[in-house]
């Protein structure tokens, strides 16, 4: 879904919660974009996040025309989000248990797939970020030449690579990642400190 002020003001006031105006603002849009926040359910191997949404921001990042990746860089280690890697999506899919993790298209564009064999289809191009909570499912389905993607993770979270399904205790501790109170986009007031909720 697409998440705008009205609509999360309106599910806060459902739950007798209530936002400042900035954190209201910075939940919905980011540089006066608008984020798409939705969940992705438990699909065969692949497990998702049942209780975190995936965040999508399109074109939410100006780019530098010097090293579009450095400004990403930048920017999520501003925001708590230490950059591990430039490189591209896998085109199998995969999940990591171990870390949430931000997808930061610094150059070209791609289809992905997000939840797992017969998922969500997400066109993403530079400028775009894509937040994918633990055990989200995701597959480069096709790419330009010049796509490439900053990724980074929370402190002190190191990424697996999973291509099957995990056992319970496993999936246990998947679902109890800890996350930083900053997004990686627009810092501690931003979406994900609202959007996002430890159970």
């Amino acid at each position: 879904m697409t998440v705008s002020r009205r609509a999360f003001q309106s599910l806060l006031a459902g739950l007798g919660l209530s936002l400042t105006g900035r954190q209201a603002q910075a939940a919905g849009r980011t540089g006066g974009h608008d984020i798409d926040s939705f969940m992705l359910p438990r699909n065969d191997w692949v497990p998702n996040n049942d209780h975190l949404p995936v965040l999508y921001y399109r074109n939410a990042v100006a780019l530098r025309p010097d090293d579009p990746a450095a400004g990403f860089e930048d920017l999520f280690t501003a925001n708590g989000w230490p950059p591990r890697w430039r490189w591209g999506v896998y085109r199998f899919h995969h999940y990591h248990s171990t870390a949430h993790e931000v997808l930061g298209v610094a150059s070209g564009s791609a289809r992905l797939m997000l939840g797992g064999p017969g998922g969500r289809i997400v066109d993403v191009s530079a400028g775009d970020v894509v937040v994918l909570p633990a055990g989200t499912g995701h597959r480069n389905l096709g790419s330009d030449d010049t796509f490439l993607v900053v990724g980074a993770y929370p402190p002190g979270q190191d990424f697996d690579l999973q291509r099957g399904p995990l056992p319970p205790d496993a999936l246990a501790r998947m679902n109890h990642v800890p996350f930083p109170a900053s997004d990686p986009v627009t810092g501690a007031a931003g979406s994900l400190p609202a959007l996002w909720h430890q159970t």
